[in-house]
């Protein structure tokens, strides 16, 4: 569940990253309130650090993920 999570997080932020490449336009900024918004510092962080545990799916098999 918790890969899931991470996984589901990580996209959020992949999605976000194309909008600023694309658009310059950084969602999560726009919805907390400016990059430098303390709220919307903890969720780049919480992304990142998904980001940061789906590493870790590089390197099971399919064969544990089933498990």
């Amino acid at each position: 569940m918790l890969d899931k999570i991470a996984l589901l997080l990580t996209i959020i932020g992949g999605v976000n990253w194309g909008l600023v490449g694309i658009f310059q336009f950084d969602l999560v900024a726009w919805i907390f309130g400016g990059q430098d918004a303390i709220i919307s510092r903890i969720i780049y962080t919480v992304i990142a650090l998904a980001a940061i545990w789906c590493i870790s799916i590089l390197f099971v098999s399919r064969e544990e993920a089933k498990d």
